[in-house]
């Protein structure tokens, strides 16, 4: 179902802090795209004006006027029929998610994602693929990744570790790129698969192509019958026209993950703070206009306690990790991460990152810790900046007030600082 785009004002889009705010003098343009000034002007007429966007680091969040003790915060997240305690998934990256990673997961309240387009579906026994990537050099981990992930899809292995998961209790969420979801949904429902994400760099509701149609999610929705969470978008528009054709949950974020190169190979992204923002909106809207909610889940760039909560602050109702989860010794890849983009033939937009092996899920989780730099105890860090701000659940959290702060990490610190060189 292609969609006929919303008609909004320009003060619809500048409330929303959606919009690409363009030059006066281009709505006096002639035919010939340029508009009039004299030779004699101070100054040319702009082709366009950028609106700041922002990142983890530049923002704060402001305590409220009411607090509370973190226990009373709620955490939930739902997604269609599936009720998770905390709001938290893993990436579907194949040195973070395998099926025992998934059951981890679980087991501790949040959502692992299975990537069905990696080493677990080409490989029946991929460890000995993982430990050549982990021993590899760095100038041959990406020709390494290349030609292992060249291999086809096997269809009985996606079965397997749909069965391997069930099996051991979790949820089993699997995700798959448009093409290949075409090909394979019907078999991954049939398997028993809980969640089908469907996932690539950038993902809108209308797409162009000379070749056969692509992916239509009217269409999909006809032929299975799970929860479909769709990503990745980072814009006001493209995220509410996804959210009408009836998916479960929209990822947002383009580029911003440790281990992509999205935005140094394609310089396409926006920074999370406003991405969040942004599509928060779309949701907002899309229930006051439908009555149905859809979560969005923040994906990428998320490292500290700090980060996961200005996320939820930001509008956001979970968060999708994938580096912080890479170093715990349950994630498979052996003290590696790399992107899903890392092994593309022809224009790789990854790259390997060393996490090292330091910390377990339920460490980096619930605790407890001796660390200070906010990277383990996440679910505590968001309950105490809840209790701060006085709110009991995510939905009031994402009301919390918000500053432009781009001191927020440095002001007061020269000690830290200094000492951190020693």
């Amino acid at each position: 179902m292609f969609l006929n785009s919303i008609e909004l004002s320009p003060r619809d889009f500048a409330d929303l802090s959606t919009a690409v705010n363009f030059s006066s003098a281009a709505s006096d343009m002639p035919e010939s795209g340029l508009a009039p000034f004299a030779e004699n002007d101070m100054a040319a007429p702009k082709f366009k004006q950028l609106r700041r966007a922002y990142g983890f680091d530049e923002v704060a969040i402001v305590p409220g006027d009411v607090t509370i003790n973190p226990e009373l915060a709620e955490l939930g997240l739902d997604i269609g029929p599936h009720h998770f305690a905390i709001p938290f998934l893993a990436s579907a990256m194949d040195a973070v998610v395998d099926p025992n990673f998934a059951i981890a997961m679980h087991k501790a309240g949040g959502l692992a994602v299975l990537n069905l387009e990696g080493v677990w579906t080409k490989y029946d026994d991929p460890s000995g693929i993982l430990e050549e990537v982990a021993s590899a050099s760095r100038e041959e981990a990406t020709r390494l990744l290349q030609e292992a992930y060249a291999q086809p899809i096997r269809e009985e292995y996606i079965a397997k570790r749909i069965h391997e998961m069930k099996a051991g209790g979790a949820v089993a969420a699997v995700s798959l790129t448009p093409m290949n979801t075409k090909k394979y949904a019907a078999l991954i429902q049939e398997a028993g698969a809980d969640i089908l994400v469907v996932q690539s760099t950038v993902t809108t509701a209308r797409h162009e192509s000379n070749s056969v149609e692509g992916l239509r999610f009217d269409k999909l929705f006809k032929d299975i019958h799970i929860p479909v969470v769709v990503g990745n978008t980072v814009g006001f528009k493209a995220t509410l026209e996804i959210m009408r054709t009836g998916v479960a949950g929209v990822l947002v974020g383009v580029g911003p993950g440790a281990a992509c190169t999205s935005r140094e190979v394609l310089g396409i992204g926006v920074p999370q703070v406003t991405a969040t923002i942004d599509c928060a909106a779309a949701r907002d809207f899309y229930l006051k206009e439908s009555g149905r909610y859809v979560p969005i889940i923040t994906d990428g760039g998320i490292r500290t306690g700090g980060d996961v909560c200005k996320c939820f602050a930001s509008g956001a109702d979970g968060i999708m990790m994938g580096s912080p989860f890479a170093a715990t010794v349950e994630a498979p890849g052996r003290g590696y991460h790399w992107g899903m983009a890392t092994p593309h033939a022809n224009l790789p937009r990854g790259t390997r990152v060393a996490v090292g092996v330091n910390t377990t899920v339920q460490k980096a989780l619930f605790g407890p810790t001796s660390r200070t730099d906010g990277t383990e105890n996440l679910v505590g860090a968001l309950r105490t900046a809840m209790g701060m701000c006085g709110a009991h659940t995510i939905r009031e959290f994402q009301q919390a007030e918000m500053v432009i702060a781009p001191a927020i990490k440095t002001e007061g610190k020269i000690y830290q600082f200094a000492q951190s060189k020693d």
